[in-house]
């Protein structure tokens, strides 16, 4: 059993915590909660913001969770202290900071990921105990400090009684145990790439000196490739291109200004969590303040702190609750039917809180998957992408939920960036095209690198490369070698429609296909690459396709039956609906009157399985009459009208029908919106929809 102290803090923090803590009680982990004082409040009424009775709590639990703080100036601090404690010298410190001092937490965890579509996750990671924000900040310099900066010219003009320094404090001792913490912290999450976050092109010694700690430390590390970038261009990749981080690491100002650009990357702080980790313990807190003057009125987003637990959990061992949260918590974003204003919805914390607690109760961690085609031939549309579609439908088919799907162009960096961007984040990997014998086709060096392997040659590959083009009477090329260079430890795939194999890489956690571009190749070796994947089975799925009402219609209706994941599709003129998981008492009678069929086919071809079939219908007469044949008697009597003439494409368009099916005259109707010459086709559907309707309630 694990206990965590819990400190609800100020503004909405306890209304936060006291929404979400009872969901995570309910899962029933082996986990105590205690709760102490932190915060404004008790900096008011004791004269402290950490009373000596929550450092005790402190000490006898693993690990802290913490609401949010609030903080004031100097003035209003010492305004809002109980009477008897004014002007007894009494100095606020905010307990974040008290926090990070004395359980000397030297490093703060941002975690910045992409909850709707799962394209990039990376860490920042910023230092907590020195660098910019270690205090040392003067205005009035003393004479010690004055010969430093007297030669500045602004300082000479101002004097040192009106010059103001901050000192940028960084030690071997702060920098080692950050950058090994940022080590640890990739490889442990199976990330490639540390970035080190600093200004090297201005700052120069102290950044010289960051570089050689980085390259001496790095070599402990071979696995993940070191590199230290300008911080402002560090900010500018991380908006334009988020999946090529994978560890950020930075000082303390350079990263508490990333770690919030960060969150605004991820969708605001209502999504952005936060742990703070040093050598003598730790506490977790949700990025966004405690927003006094929203409290009390349950609009805060409780997501952060939901994900901010899920980070606390793994932090104490519990890996599988912690990816049970943060599952639950994408699916309830990406449905986007409960969430709070600060993501475009109306819900309450209550609501969104149990929202999440319901996809709790249905989570499966689905297998999840990415297609990457290659070419720059796809990217300007000179060539149509064909094999993504099929190799997604596939994957789908074979139970792997495709998450991604991109097209790059023909340079290393892209390939490259776009592959290691899903390793770790994907359990299956497609890599398609650029496996050809020339310079421009680098997809098996971009492979190769993205997994940190080398390209190694295969003799038996190579002998059926030469032995097909030899068998074509082409002659052989030094160039055509590549053909056989794959990522060491590679499962290969031989090619029987042509030269170039494809490979299987299984790195812990994804599985990477290396497949060729052309379709008559790639296909085959994809059909057969997917069906040896380990086999995953498929979530209960129920479908409907509806006539005669559009998404926004029926959505509302279905959204407050249906608990779990549900999709709709405009088909013109169908909608489809797709449920994931069991069907809800009541949802079948709220589609019954618009649904045509359950397993995707349209009207007409419902009708045939009745033995009947239709003619197109002409909507230029007024009136018209049409006869079903295959069956038995059946007449359609049909009469259209709208508003404006035939060729008018607006209004409405209304339909009516009169089936007779053995002497029995069924009639109905329906008015849809005339937006163009479409609309004929829901005519058309309309009526055999009709004529369905008809059959089946003469038989009942």
């Amino acid at each position: 059993m694990k206990s965590v102290a819990v400190l609800p803090g100020d503004g909405i923090g306890p209304e936060v915590v006291d929404t979400v803590l009872p969901v995570i009680d309910r899962m029933g982990l082996p986990l105590e909660f205690r709760f102490g004082e932190v915060g404004w409040s008790s900096w008011c009424e004791h004269g402290d913001a950490m009373p000596a009775e929550t450092w005790k709590l402190l000490d006898e639990t693993d690990t802290c969770l913490l609401g949010a703080i609030t903080s004031k100036p100097v003035r209003e601090a010492e305004a809002e202290l109980a009477e008897h404690l004014r002007g007894t010298g009494l100095s606020y410190v905010s307990p974040v900071v008290q926090l990070r001092q004395r359980l000397s937490l030297y490093a703060n965890v941002r975690p910045v990921a992409d909850v709707r579509a799962d394209r990039f996750a990376f860490s920042v990671i910023r230092e907590n105990t020195e660098g910019l924000y270690a205090g040392l900040d003067f205005h009035g310099l003393t004479p010690a400090l004055w010969d430093v900066v007297s030669d500045h010219p602004n300082a000479a003009a101002s004097g040192p009684e009106a010059t103001s320094a901050t000192l940028r404090l960084q030690t071997r001792f702060g920098v080692d145990r950050l950058l090994r913490f940022g080590f640890e912290h990739a490889r442990s999450s199976g990330y490639r790439r540390l970035t080190l976050a600093d200004k090297p092109n201005v700052l120069r010694n102290s950044s010289n000196a960051l570089r050689e700690r980085l390259e001496r430390i790095a070599t402990e590390y071979p696995e993940i490739e070191p590199e230290i970038l300008n911080v402002d261009a560090v900010a500018l990749w991380m908006v334009r291109r988020p999946e090529r981080f994978g560890v950020i690491v930075a000082e303390n100002m350079f990263g508490d200004i990333l770690s919030d650009l960060g969150a605004g990357v991820m969708g605001g702080l209502g999504l952005a969590p936060s742990g703070n980790i040093g050598e003598r313990g730790s506490y977790f807190e949700p990025v966004h303040g405690s927003a006094p003057g929203m409290a009390g009125q349950q609009k805060a987003n409780p997501l952060a702190l939901f994900l901010t637990v899920s980070m606390l959990l793994r932090h104490l061992d519990l890996p599988a609750p912690a990816e049970q949260i943060r599952s639950a918590v994408r699916t309830v974003v990406r449905a986007r039917r409960a969430v709070t204003y600060d993501l475009g919805g109306t819900a309450t914390t209550p609501v969104a809180a149990a929202a999440v607690e319901t996809a709790l109760g249905g989570v499966s961690v689905a297998r999840q998957a990415s297609v990457i085609a290659v070419g720059d031939e796809l990217l300007s549309g000179t060539v149509t992408d064909t094999n993504s579609t099929a190799v997604s439908k596939l994957l789908d088919a074979a139970g792997y939920q495709v998450r991604g799907r991109l097209t790059v162009g023909d340079t290393l960096a892209d390939i490259q960036d776009a592959v290691r961007s899903r390793i770790g984040a994907d359990d299956v990997v497609v890599v398609l095209g650029g496996l050809g014998p020339t310079s421009d086709d680098v997809t098996r060096d971009a492979v190769a690198a993205a997994c940190d392997l080398p390209l190694v040659h295969d003799e038996p590959a190579w002998q059926a490369v030469r032995a097909r083009l030899e068998s074509f009477g082409l002659a052989v090329h030094e160039d055509n070698r590549r053909q056989a260079l794959f990522p060491a430890g590679s499962t290969l795939l031989p090619n029987d429609n042509g030269t170039a194999w494809g490979a299987r890489v299984d790195l812990p956690g994804t599985t990477v296909l290396m497949l060729p571009g052309p379709p008559k190749e790639c296909l085959p070796m994809a059909a057969s690459a997917v069906a040896s994947l380990p086999a995953v089975p498929r979530q209960e799925s129920h479908s409907w396709r509806l006539l005669g009402v559009i998404e926004s219609d029926i959505a509302a209706s279905v959204d407050a039956l249906v608990q779990d994941k549900v999709s709709y599709l405009w088909n013109y003129p169908y909608v489809d609906v797709t449920v994931t998981g069991p069907v809800p008492e009541g949802l079948d009678d709220v589609l019954a009157p618009h649904t045509v069929s359950r397993d995707g086919r349209d009207a007409f071809a419902e009708l045939a399985t009745r033995s009947f079939s239709l003619s197109t219908v002409d909507l230029s007469f007024g009136d018209f009459r049409v006869a079903g044949n295959d069956g038995p008697p059946l007449a359609i009597v049909g009469r259209s009208s709208w508003s404006g003439g035939p060729t008018e494409y607006s209004g409405t368009l209304t339909l009516t029908a009169s089936v007779e099916v053995s002497g029995r005259t069924h009639p109905f109707e329906l008015t849809v919106p005339k937006r163009g010459p479409e609309v004929a086709d829901h005519a058309a559907a309309f009526y055999a929809w009709s004529a369905i309707r008809a059959l089946d309630e003469g038989e009942k």
